[in-house]
């Protein structure tokens, strides 16, 4: 990789305007910036994975990687104030998942894209990451070429599903999930604390089954309360009782 190609924002930097904004004319390069050059985020909790993904896409001359960070908080943090064009996001991670990041990153800098890199085959994780408004969702199998066309794709400002899991999205779509819309509401780490509640599980219990800190789970449950409307956890517990997906463990 280039020197110099991997780079950090420093504080008080102007970050590169809007060619949209003011009424600049957009050119066509991929990435719609004037220089052509499309900014990119990495997000993997294992530095091994990001150091392969900054050489890859470093090494395309209309790429640059300028941020990255191993955990979903960091990343929250960081990505509005180097405002990449492309957030690669791990699918899990040890406090969160990309679909989190991309959920409160998006809330605030709808431009900035993200593109969900995953291990694991997940339709609900899939799911979340389309309601989240992630522009792509692809499996870490997937070749570095193509990963660079994703990346461009998306910085174009096309949506990209791996079509390993695209006939999932269309035969979900086409069949309809049925999930109640306040569970939905729910992140994927609340969505696993929900569950654990479901099955009785107290915070100093919940906080040892996810290796988190017990005001963490706290934090966690009271977020999760309040989208299900719901006051007390028993009747988080009874209102999971009620549902197919938790049915089914009975």
């Amino acid at each position: 990789m280039e020197a110099g190609r991997t780079t950090e924002a420093a504080a008080g930097v102007r970050l590169p305007r809007d060619p949209g904004a003011a009424g600049m004319p957009v050119p066509q390069p991929a990435s719609g910036q004037p220089d052509g050059t499309i900014r990119v985020f990495l997000l993997d909790d294992h530095e091994i994975v990001r150091r392969g993904l900054a050489d890859l896409l470093g090494a395309e001359p209309d790429i640059e990687v300028v941020g990255e960070s191993a955990s979903a908080q960091e990343a929250i943090r960081r990505i509005p104030a180097l405002r990449p064009h492309v957030a690669i996001l791990d699918g899990r991670l040890p406090d969160g998942s990309g679909v989190d990041v991309c959920r409160a990153v998006r809330s605030s800098f709808p431009e900035i894209n993200a593109l969900i890199l995953t291990s694991y085959d997940d339709e609900d994780a899939l799911f979340s990451a389309i309601m989240a408004g992630a522009a792509g969702y692809v499996l870490k199998q997937i070749r570095g070429s193509e990963l660079v066309r994703a990346v461009r794709e998306i910085a174009a400002g096309r949506s990209l599903l791996d079509p390993a899991v695209t006939a999932k999205v269309l035969e979900r779509v086409r069949t309809g999930s049925g999930e109640d819309p306040r569970v939905a509401s729910l992140s994927d780490q609340e969505r696993r604390i929900f569950d654990l509640v479901a099955e009785g599980l107290t915070n100093r219990q919940i906080a040892e089954r996810m290796h988190l800190a017990e005001k963490t789970v706290k934090n966690y449950v009271s977020t999760m309360l309040h989208k299900l409307g719901f006051e007390r956890r028993v009747q988080a517990a009874v209102f999971a009782g009620t549902l197919p997906q938790h049915r089914a463990r009975d």
